[in-house]
């Protein structure tokens, strides 16, 4: 009013335009306390922060009139009214951003723009090529989800989603142009995410595969299991590895594995990554290294499962389904709170893992188990009744 008092009108709009864009109220969703309560006091969320909760975590946008009419009247938590929802949103074309920001925050999928294999190396690789490996992975927890698909499906999906690029760079004959189609699978070693090349190159350094990074990856992100931090020193790789003949990245390893401070962790992390040594650093299958040197994929998992390809290693995930579920309801968890989970938050994923066991671990049966436990449906009073805030981006 100011500004336009004094007769510059395209001012007063861009002040009001900038106020606009930067209040909180527009920037962050807020979910606030009822006055009465004292602090720290437990209580259910209101059925409209419910509802946002929920679009949120689903959709990482507003609730749409449907849910928010449900939400006004009061019968968003009526019997099935929940769980009609979930559902209703999961088969929306907007699921597609849950999709792409989970994987992306716990595949780390969001890391492929930093892949940049060494192009003397790798002539083929290019950002078609980079942008169709993530998508691959997206397609195939996407599918999963939609389908009700147990979740370990992700290890051992007998079928995946390639477009004729990423076909070609996996070998596939009989697909044609830009459009993704679902294919089956009948290598048993590219069944799954651990045969999909946008993990195995994030996972790879520019001109070579890395069996530590891989195996770092697969007990951080698929077991939930990471190792401690390595020490302060530790000297690089290729200063372990002889200069008067080719080794593979298996002996420079075994010899920097000699200190006995480095081979504490490495005995943990390395086996899951030798199991994988037969994909190159963009996710191509090889039988033998660039210098011709034979490749040796066998290991010992700390559990005692012996491994010696990625077949191997994918069965003795799936041994123990158990852990493979409660990473991934953990990881889910995170992303639907926008926070990190504490120790009493742990019985309700155990619990989440339990009653989904019976389904076979069916995806959607851990997303109704995370939208109806207590962390999801109530919240804790702040000081003073200050309203807890959540970024309007997706997480």
């Amino acid at each position: 009013a100011e500004r336009t008092a004094g007769g510059d009108f395209d001012a007063g709009i861009r002040a009001g335009l900038a106020r606009i864009l930067t209040s909180p109220a527009f920037l962050f969703r807020s979910e606030h306390d009822p006055a009465a309560l004292p602090n720290g006091t437990p209580h259910e969320l209101t059925e409209v922060d419910l509802a946002s909760r929920l679009s949120f975590f689903l959709w990482s946008s507003i609730p749409d009139d449907e849910l928010l009419n449900l939400a006004i009247a009061g019968r968003l938590r009526a019997p099935g009214v929940l769980d009609a929802q979930v559902k209703r949103m999961i088969a929306d074309p907007r699921a597609e951003e849950f999709v792409s920001a989970f994987t992306g925050q716990w595949l780390q999928l969001r890391n492929l723009d930093k892949v940049t294999p060494d192009v003397l190396l790798f002539p083929d690789f290019d950002d078609n090529v980079r942008q169709a490996m993530r998508r691959e992975t997206e397609l195939l927890f996407a599918s999963i989800v939609r389908e009700n698909r147990s979740a370990l499906t992700l290890l051992d999906a007998d079928y995946t989603f390639v477009n004729e690029r990423l076909a070609k760079h996996y070998g596939i004959d009989g697909v044609y142009g830009s459009r993704f189609r679902r294919v089956p699978v009948a290598d048993v070693n590219r069944r799954g995410i651990l045969g999909h090349a946008s993990l195995l190159s994030m996972t790879s350094v520019a001109n070579r595969t890395s069996p530590v990074l891989r195996g770092k990856y697969i007990i951080s992100n698929l077991l939930n299991t990471p190792p401690l931090p390595p020490p302060a020193v530790v000297p690089d790789l290729a200063e372990s590895a002889h200069k008067d003949k080719p080794s593979t990245v298996r002996e420079q390893l075994e010899r920097h594995r000699a200190n006995p401070v480095c081979a504490a962790c490495h005995r943990n992390i390395d086996p899951a990554g030798f199991a994988l040594e037969n994909f190159d650093a963009v996710g191509q299958w090889r039988t033998a290294t660039r210098e011709g040197l034979p490749i040796d994929a066998a290991g010992v998992l700390s559990d005692g499962s012996k491994v010696d390809s990625p077949a191997a290693l994918r069965q003795a995930l799936l041994s123990r389904p158990d852990i493979f579920a409660a990473t991934i309801t953990e990881k889910m968890l995170i992303y639907a709170l926008g926070r990190g989970l504490e120790p009493v938050d742990m019985p309700v994923v155990r619990s989440i893992v339990k009653n989904s066991a019976a389904q076979n671990y069916a995806m959607q049966s851990l997303v109704l188990g995370i939208v109806r436990s207590v962390p999801f449906q109530m919240r804790t009073t702040l000081k003073n009744g200050a309203a807890a805030v959540t970024s309007r981006a997706a997480n």
